[in-house]
């Protein structure tokens, strides 16, 4: 039986391509969804088999939307995540004529990509108007559309490949460091190429009687020597200062580390709920393979 994947929609995204590189092999069973909460669902509800979306980005930080929904709506276990290198390229729509950059009269593309591609804008295109739309994918079908039009469009390569648009310029980014972690989510376990790095992720609740009880949390992983490579806090929406922590763990759940600190957590008073453990892998920006992370 063919398995299905949600990812965030349109074609053309990054998570398309991270949905991709994760279950590469597979047949076009790929389906795009407008939300993340759409995407989401999905997977929870039975409609498809994985959801892929987008977890954390190096310079924006984390993706609140995934975490809210993950704590709040659905109950589906992280089964794996991608580290992909995010880069931009400036596209217009196919034409018989080349679009020289001084004539170009609108560029189109997701605000925080256009906020990471301010120095090429104002050193190339500071007289084009800018014009915001709700995916870097949309811009590029967008200006693929308007063929009259002398518009530009920033994406992902991903977008170039899928929509008829010519390359102009690529990689424009200002800060080449920019990489976007990605999840899989289902009901399902994953059969996956080996990895030498894994994580576990948990969410955690403190006790509201009890001062000093993060300190307390933290000692339970710091004297077992665990790394922990994130802690984010989330309102729980029960009150005003009341947070949830969700916590990166670099390590495989096992049968006496993990369990004996989530054993001294809820000793404390604390809630510990179980997100994953699932391996890591990270693209390497010069190559489309997956690699693992050393």
């Amino acid at each position: 039986m063919e398995r299905t994947f949600a990812f965030l929609g349109p074609r053309g995204t990054n998570t398309e391509e991270a949905a991709r590189l994760i279950f590469r092999g597979e047949n076009d069973a790929f389906r795009p969804y407008r939300t993340i909460p759409d995407c989401l669902e999905a997977a929870s509800e039975g409609k498809v088999d994985y959801a892929v979306v987008p977890w954390e980005n190096s310079l924006e930080g984390s993706v609140n939307l995934t975490l809210d929904w993950i704590i709040h709506k659905i109950d589906l276990p992280i089964l794996s995540e991608l580290i992909i290198p995010i880069s931009h390229q400036l596209s217009c729509a196919k034409r018989e004529h080349p679009l020289a950059l001084s004539d170009v009269t609108k560029v189109l593309s997701h605000p925080q990509a256009v906020a990471q591609c301010h120095e090429f804008l104002r050193d190339h295109l500071s007289h084009a108007e800018i014009e915001y739309v709700s995916s870097t994918a949309e811009a590029a079908r967008l200006v693929s559309e308007h063929v009259e039009e002398p518009w530009v469009a920033i994406s992902a390569m991903q977008a170039v490949h899928t929509y008829p648009v010519t390359l102009l310029k690529e990689n424009i980014e200002d800060v080449e460091n920019n990489f976007t972690r990605f999840i899989v989510l289902g009901k399902e376990s994953l059969v996956l190429p080996e990895a030498e790095t894994h994580k576990t992720t948990i969410l955690v609740t403190l006790p509201s009687d009890f001062p000093g009880a993060l300190h307390q949390v933290l000692s339970a992983f710091s004297w077992r020597r665990l790394n922990l490579s994130r802690i984010e806090s989330r309102p729980t929406k029960t009150g005003l200062g009341n947070y949830h922590f969700v916590i990166d763990i670099e390590h495989k759940m096992d049968d006496v580390l993990l369990p004996g600190a989530f054993a001294e957590m809820e000793a404390l008073g604390c809630q510990v709920r179980f997100l994953g453990t699932y391996p890591v892998f990270i693209k390497k920006r010069n190559g489309v393979e997956l690699s693992l992370r050393s």
